[in-house]
């Protein structure tokens, strides 16, 4: 990094799961650099979700380090994700055509449920779990009956993890989604079903759904419990992988309340 920007300026490692961002500051200059981010970064510039894309270098190892503005701000609380502003800005990226023609453009294909199922069913973890969990087993039964409801083509951007820290509001109040590693083409209830059961208490589903444009129906409402128990699942997996039966626990929890 000192390569690219030259020994004068102080570089730090921004934390994160993958360890490839850091702070770089020299003087009244600050910038967040990341290697390897996502080759549609300048897209999510130019759309003002993401801070702003200062230049993007290619190393000799054929690594990509894209240099974006460091803003002051914060992380959104999990109480702030009812904010109108969180709504209109994940409607926006929904309703983004330059963002699906650049994913499409790189060959991101549209999600498909039936595909996600088979890959679940098809994996040596669920096909021993389904058989020795009887809460894993109805849960995968519950998605493969539930097929035929959520059909959808209106196919959008999704971010795929709209967890509160990947949002930051800039000191200006300038609310902006981060984090875009995952980004797929798929149905728009992955995004707002994560967001709806995690921050939002039913009761306030309509309100936020108003703020975001769009009709809280009985098809969303379908696709939504879908991909958030199919999420769920995944978190199991996850957690017991990582040997953490505390939260493990939790989300099976979680996912007995959701089948009823």
């Amino acid at each position: 990094m000192e390569d690219l920007l030259g020994k004068e300026w102080e570089i730090s490692p921004a934390g994160g799961a993958t360890g490839e961002a850091y702070f770089a500051r020299f003087e009244d200059k600050r910038l967040f650099l990341k290697r390897n981010s996502s080759p549609f970064l300048a897209v999510l510039s130019a759309e003002g979700i993401v801070p702003k894309l200062v230049w993007t270098r290619r190393l000799e190892n054929g690594d990509v380090i894209t240099a974006q503005h460091w803003l002051d701000g914060r992380e959104l609380k999990p109480v702030d994700m009812k904010l109108a502003k969180v709504a209109k800005l994940l409607n926006k990226i929904h309703s983004s055509k330059e963002l699906l023609d650049m994913l499409m453009r790189i060959g991101k294909a549209p999600l498909m449920p039936l595909e996600l199922l088979s890959e679940l069913e098809g994996s040596p973890y669920y096909s021993k779990s389904s058989k020795e969990n009887h809460l894993i087993h109805n849960a995968i039964q519950f998605l493969k009956n539930g097929l035929n409801e959520i059909k959808y083509s209106d196919f959008v951007v999704c971010h795929g993890d709209i967890n509160h820290n990947n949002w930051l509001l800039a000191d200006n109040d300038h609310l902006f989604l981060i984090d875009w590693d995952g980004a797929m083409v798929a149905d728009p209830a992955i995004d707002i079903g994560m967001l709806l059961y995690s921050y939002i208490p039913e009761s306030n589903w309509e309100e936020w759904m108003n703020h975001y444009g769009l009709e809280l129906d009985d098809s969303l409402r379908s696709r939504m419990k879908w991909y958030v128990i199919y999420q769920t699942l995944l978190s199991i997996q996850w957690f017991d992988e990582k040997q953490l039966d505390e939260q493990k626990g939790y989300a099976e929890h979680y996912l007995q309340t959701l089948l009823g």
